[in-house]
């Protein structure tokens, strides 16, 4: 079997809306952060934003023990940073 690649299922805010209030407030506040700290991460390249990434990286951590703690899959992992891809030139 050959697996597909995920992509990525728009979803209506009106949907995103109701399934965030099934949620506890704990979970919604750590999906909020670790969605926040992933997009900072993605602007912090350069030597002189080591100690910013390093913070960020902690921030995304307590979210993600949070967030694994509910349900495992929601989680944020470096697939889900797609700023972080960015090749080499």
């Amino acid at each position: 079997m050959i697996a597909s690649p995920r992509t990525a299922v728009p979803v209506p805010d009106a949907v995103a809306t109701l399934a965030a209030r099934r949620l506890p407030a704990h979970v919604r506040d750590a999906v909020a952060e670790a969605g926040d700290a992933g997009r900072l991460l993605t602007e912090t390249a350069g030597p002189q934003y080591a100690e910013a990434r390093q913070q960020l990286h902690q921030r995304l951590a307590r979210a993600n023990r949070v967030l694994a703690a509910h349900n495992p899959r929601l989680t944020h992992g470096w697939a889900d940073l797609p700023g972080l891809h960015r090749k080499e030139a």
